[in-house]
């Protein structure tokens, strides 16, 4: 059964500057990120007997005083930021074709690059969570000397009984090959405890022909949970040898489906660090992305974060 040896949860990576499309030729400004994103809505849902820290790295310019003032304002630990004067945040902007989302970004300058180039910072902010969160995303904007201190982090992290929360989220205009992504994913695999991947992708990097297959996988590499998203379908799981599979409620009004993943992700981390079994997280990480759709961004707005029960 799986257990925390902590309430405290931080997920690390790259948060950027979201120009979000909100009407014809109109942006809106914000900030998002895949584990950012997933951080965000784990600490409105749980609240503050649950506390949420991001690890990043932005810059000392305005902006970035910006992000991390409006993290401490939504109840997210700031004392995983860490500063870089030298470079600032990413920026991605969002391009609609109906609901599905196209995005170009300019990230080569983003100072969450080097977020993996100091082992002492590494180990203090992971250092007493329970549950440790990251994305293939944040291994692909890392350099290897950068994943090798990353991975060696987590390692200790789990010697000491923290779990590790790995979502592979696959974006390969970031990485060098599909055999630099796949050997890359599988050495992180090791050191995982929850996957929660999404089949398109894994059908894309590994040629799974099914949701079996990738569950499959999942566990021939040790992964002892797994909760397998795939768009409308039904969620596919596993936890300690038992399966499960919950269908996706059909949602309406479909705005933009960014985020969509990463809201998943959050709900059902909530709910399994609160305690709840797999299918209740499973059902709670469902509610949180059907609601993030039928808005554009890739974060609610916290009034319509969805109560979490």
């Amino acid at each position: 059964m799986l257990s925390f040896t902590s309430k405290r949860s931080v997920a690390i990576g790259e948060a950027m500057i979201e120009m979000a499309v909100v009407g014809e030729g109109t942006y809106r400004r914000s900030f998002a990120g895949d584990t950012f994103n997933t951080a965000w809505h784990m600490a409105q849902l749980l609240g503050p007997d649950f506390p949420v820290g991001f690890a990043t790295k932005v810059g000392t310019d305005t902006i970035s005083r910006s992000f991390v003032e409006e993290l401490e304002a939504d109840g997210i630990d700031v004392t995983c930021v860490a500063r870089d004067a030298d470079r600032t945040m990413g920026l991605y902007m969002i391009e609609l074709d109906g609901a599905e989302r196209h995005f170009h970004y300019w990230r080569n300058h983003s100072a969450a690059r080097l977020l993996g180039d100091d082992a002492g910072w590494l180990d203090r902010v992971v250092r007493d969570a329970g549950l440790i969160h990251v994305s293939g995303i944040t291994l692909a904007i890392l350099s290897p000397d950068g994943r090798s201190r990353l991975w060696n982090a987590l390692a200790q992290a789990r010697l000491r009984g923290a779990r590790v929360s790995f979502d592979p989220n696959v974006r390969p205009r970031l990485w060098t090959s599909a055999t630099e992504t796949r050997d890359t994913l599988a050495w992180f695999f090791e050191i995982t405890d929850i996957a929660l991947p999404s089949f398109d992708d894994e059908t894309a990097l590994w040629g799974d022909m099914s949701p079996d297959a990738t569950l499959n996988r999942f566990a021939k590499a040790g992964v002892t949970e797994i909760a397998l998203k795939n768009g409308a379908g039904a969620v596919q799981a596993r936890s300690d040898g038992v399966e499960t599979s919950v269908p996706t409620p059909p949602v309406s009004d479909i705005r933009d489906t960014s985020g969509a993943g990463d809201a998943f992700n959050a709900g059902y981390l909530a709910a399994r660090l609160s305690g709840m079994d797999q299918a209740d997280a499973i059902a709670c990480g469902q509610r949180v992305s059907s609601r993030v759709i039928r808005y554009f961004g890739a974060r609610l707005s916290k009034e319509n974060v969805p109560k979490f029960e």
